[in-house]
């Protein structure tokens, strides 16, 4: 089983308090998904973010195909990043960082997701064919959402890579 890794950084012009207060709260993570993946909160969000936490949602992956997704918040160190891990969904291993520190100007918030396609060598040729394309369009729209709520730091390039480790 192929591990793939994506990574994405983001500068934004805003304070590290106000990114902070953005990312850790769970709801918002339907604001900076596209409508069609049908993302829903469940339950999970009704406290501050807390090590531990179980977070459950459903989410469209592909028109017609719904599933439900379990994370735990597994790190938080307030203001700076939290490390959430699917405990039940779609993938084999799902483990996402996220960073939010100070720059000039802003804040860069980085995204590392180590995750795994179950199915074995049919995974991966599904990953190759759409799930790789779905998580680019997933993170570009998060990009795009983030620059139109937040604004952008013209000259600071963005980032993302998605690639077999």
């Amino acid at each position: 089983m192929k591990l793939y890794q994506l990574h994405s950084k983001q500068i934004i012009p805003v304070t590290q308090k106000k990114a902070w207060e953005f990312l850790a709260d769970p709801n918002n993570l339907k604001v900076i998904t596209p409508e069609s993946m049908g993302f829903k909160v469940l339950s999970g969000t009704d406290k501050a973010m807390f090590a531990g936490q179980i977070i459950q949602y459903t989410v469209a992956p592909f028109p017609g195909i719904n599933t439900r997704w379990v994370t735990e918040i597994t790190h938080v160190n307030e203001g700076f990043y939290f490390v959430d891990e699917q405990r039940f969904g779609p993938y084999a291993l799902w483990h996402h960082k996220h960073f939010i520190k100070e720059v000039d100007g802003g804040v860069e918030m980085e995204d590392i997701i180590d995750y795994k396609i179950p199915f074995g060598i049919i995974g991966q040729l599904i990953h190759n064919l759409f799930i790789k394309k779905q998580l680019t369009k997933i993170f570009k729209y998060r990009e795009e959402k983030l620059i139109f709520l937040f604004g952008k730091i013209s000259n600071k390039p963005n980032v993302l890579i998605l690639k077999s480790i």
